[in-house]
């Protein structure tokens, strides 16, 4: 042991290596973790010139040995040398090792060897000595990589992410960054989720409609005149070049066409194949809408001769057809519909969607290929050609697979990708359902409640990026980085050897590369929180804030400045919380142990204008409603801010404990933003307020969330404001009034009155002001 140390000096590892963690004492940095490492003696360096050596006439090695080539050039900055029949660096065969993607890989004073009987076995090998070589300091420097032995293969078939291309479209080339970075952390599966209620991505060259008109959106008003339409699709000939791309970093593509419900821009192209001949707009709305395919021999042809060109497109063995959501009221209230339903023997509209899914299942199963849907699929019955992807939970899973169906875990809101990573100013827009990346990577794919004779029936898990507001490629990859890393590990490593603190410390070199390959990646889970202790009017009253410091994985150590500089390793350590006078801003990050910070530099403000001020990410929400949703201004906005914190039911949000014995007055920004909600049979818990002007009000009250726990408390009026027309007015304003003096903390509601056919009002910013001393 002490032997490798020595090495590990020289490659970057050595702080990994003497961690607190037991298993990181023995395992250099890799994610996933492999299934076991053997430390051997001596070592071997790699540099510029390199030879890799692959068998003549073998292809997968010899693209292998490419794309290790290509990741060491970026991640490193080395070129290796051309690939022939000899060469340091070896790709063999070796029938004796059991597994399409297991692989051994040694490294011998004589070189590496990396040996598999599959492709992806090859593959895989590549991937984890590119660890090995990056990244530390020494970029473009050679490597010495200690002797070594590692035995890999993985824990599940399906390791998974889904990109929403059908919310927000994509270009082709974000798709293909994507995929390299999945092959680097071993994921196999892209799930492609193609068409949806706001647009059709996927070109059928029988249906042109479906992409002339179905790939175009007008984005909803905030008052004014709509923007321009906005969309885009996918030729087939881009998504054949993609998947050839994929097939070559050991990724499958499974395409997904969302039927019946999520259907609006199919029918948008196509009224015929709706249910009442209505020919909608493509929506702008995110959530659930009404319409849906028509299952009549007409609409089953057309899916069959969708399917016959998708198929030609993508050879893998799945493809996805939806089947969430659909709300079944149109086919409720179709004669056409209900005739059908009695003709089959049906039981209801569930047992039609169930009919339709076996349909297709069999059609699929014909061309040798097996239909998976979300879970909804088992309303009805589950057709025996059919696997479910379970997201409302594990329920779904756990039903199918002791069924004998193969099931895919993806549940709510822990693999949901585009919920937040933190509750800080900083995040961008997404799901307020925060999902850190400890709450991924604790995520157990094995749901309690499967027979475990059926437990080779749930072929793994998937993490979820839908796009409703994930609108460029930086906020999407925001939300993959690093939380993908959590999804390899819990999908292909040992459940024996899940530890947290291990796979912190290993994921900091795998972000770095992630960052050299041009990506954004979170730094959420390793930034420094403040935490005001007590409340701001305690500080206020006692010119003192006291505050705390934590990051969400704990790893590192916390060093801080108060003078404005940027904290270095050689700036104070935190050890507990910190009193100061309010004026005083800190900044801080957490090191390693090498001195490098784990993250962007986080700031916290204790002046008493800061101290004062509440954005929208410090409300809270009113009496009877919750936050749930964290909004751009607009729906394209192409910038990380503002952004809101939005209860969509209700247009109210609260300043929490605002100390009315401190401030005086107050100014509030105001933003009107879409009302681009569908809400299906959640329509009836929207809240409407009267309006008593002509584009309702701005009410601000004292005391409302005191008074809706006790009725005895009465809520003040402070200041009622009329809002102006929203076709005429900008979409961002200010209102300023005055505050009532009260004994101490009281809470502030902000309510909009505003009509509900108007665009969704929201507060921006309170910034609470004191009388000058």
């Amino acid at each position: 042991m002490r032997a490798f140390l020595k090495t590990a000096r020289h490659s970057g590892w050595a702080a990994l290596l003497l961690s607190s963690t037991a298993f990181a004492q023995t395992v250099p940095p890799l994610t996933p973790l492999p299934a076991s490492v053997t430390l051997g003696k001596g070592s071997f360096t790699v540099g510029n010139g390199t030879a890799i050596a692959a068998p003549a006439s073998d292809t997968a090695a010899a693209a292998a040995a490419k794309l290790l080539a290509a990741h060491v050039k970026v991640e490193r900055g080395l070129t290796l040398g051309a690939t022939g029949t000899s060469g340091a660096i070896r790709f063999e065969r070796d029938a004796s090792i059991q597994g399409a993607e297991a692989y051994r890989m040694t490294v011998d004073a004589k070189g590496v060897r990396i040996a598999a009987s599959g492709d992806r076995g090859l593959l895989y090998g590549a991937m984890t000595l590119a660890q090995l070589l990056s990244p530390d300091h020494g970029f473009g420097k050679p490597v010495k990589l200690p002797a070594l032995s590692v035995e890999d293969a993985p824990r599940f078939g399906w390791r998974g992410l889904m990109l929403d291309v059908a919310r927000h479209f994509q270009p082709i080339e974000f798709v293909y960054g994507v995929v390299d970075q999945m092959a680097s952390v071993k994921l196999n599966t892209l799930h492609l989720h193609l068409t949806d209620d706001q647009g059709w991505r996927f070109e059928v060259k029988r249906y042109p409609k479906l992409t002339e008109i179905g790939g175009w959106r007008t984005p909803p008003s905030t008052g004014g005149a709509p923007g321009p339409k906005v969309g885009g699709f996918y030729t087939q000939e881009q998504l054949k070049a993609l998947v050839a791309y994929a097939a070559e970093r050991g990724v499958t593509i499974v395409p997904e066409i969302d039927l019946p419900g999520h259907a609006q821009a199919l029918v948008a192209a196509y009224p015929e194949l709706g249910i009442f001949g209505d020919q909608p707009e493509v929506s702008h709305d995110w959530g659930v809408n009404p319409y849906l395919f028509n299952p009549g021999p007409k609409g089953i042809a057309f899916v069959k001769e969708v399917l016959d060109e998708l198929m030609a497109v993508f050879p893998g063995t799945y493809v996805h057809l939806g089947g969430d959501e659909a709300v079944k009221d149109q086919w409720e209230r179709s004669p056409e519909v209900q005739a059908q339903i009695k003709a089959l023997g049906l039981k209801g509209e569930n047992g039609l969607q169930s009919w339709m899914i076996d349909q297709f299942g069999a059609y699929l199963e014909q061309h040798g290929r097996r239909l998976i849907g979300w879970d909804e699929i088992l309303e009805g019955g589950l057709p025996k050609s059919a696997s479910v992807m379970s997201w409302r939970g594990e329920k779904g899973a756990v039903e199918a697979a002791n069924q004998g169906h193969d099931v895919v875990l993806t549940p709510a809101p822990t693999l949901y990708l585009d919920s937040l990573q933190s509750d800080r100013r900083d995040e961008p827009p997404g799901r307020l359902s925060i999902q850190t990346l400890a709450d991924v990577y604790k995520y157990e794919p094995m749901p309690a409640g499967i027979d475990a004779a059926k437990a080779s029936h749930v072929l793994g898990a998937q993490g979820n990026a839908w796009s409703e507001y994930l609108i460029t490629p930086y906020q999407v990859q925001h939300m993959l980085f690093p939380r993908a890393a959590a999804i390899a590990e819990i999908t292909w490593s040992g459940k024996d050897k899940r530890d947290f603190g291990g796979f912190v410390q290993r994921l900091q070199p795998q972000m770095a590369r992630w960052r050299r390959s041009g990506m954004e990646v979170a730094d959420s889970a390793f930034a420094v929180d403040y935490k005001l202790q007590g409340t701001r009017g305690e500080a206020l009253r006692a010119n003192q804030a006291k505050v705390a410091l934590t990051t969400q994985t704990g790893f590192g150590t916390i060093r801080y400045t108060l003078d404005g500089k940027q904290p270095s390793p050689k700036s104070p350590v935190y050890k507990a919380p910190l009193t100061l006078k309010p004026g005083t801003t800190i900044t801080a990050a957490a090191f390693d142990a090498a001195g490098v910070a784990t993250a962007t530099p986080r700031i916290f403000d204790t002046s008493r204008t800061a101290l004062l001020t509440r954005t929208s990410s410090d409300m809270v929400a009113c009496p009877k409603g919750a936050l749930g949703l964290r909004v751009p201004l607009n729906s394209e906005a192409q910038e990380n801010a503002p952004v809101f914190n939005v209860n969509l039911f209700d247009t109210c949000t609260a300043y929490p404990a605002a100390p009315l014995d401190v401030a005086t007055g107050f100014t509030v920004d105001v933003a009107r933003t879409p009302r681009n909600y569908g809400l299906a049979h959640d329509f009836n818990k929207v809240r409407a307020h009267y309006n008593v002007s002509t584009y309702g009000e701005l009410i601000v009250r004292a005391r409302c969330i005191a008074a809706a726990k006790d009725p005895s408390v009465k809520p003040i009026v402070v200041a009622t404001f009329v809002l102006p027309d929203p076709a005429k007015a900008p979409q961002q304003f200010r209102f300023s009034g005055s505050l009532p003096k009260l004994s101490g903390d009281e809470d502030l509601c902000f309510q909009f009155t505003s009509p509900l056919s108007d665009p969704f009002y929201t507060v921006e910013r309170v910034v609470l002001t004191e009388n000058a001393k």
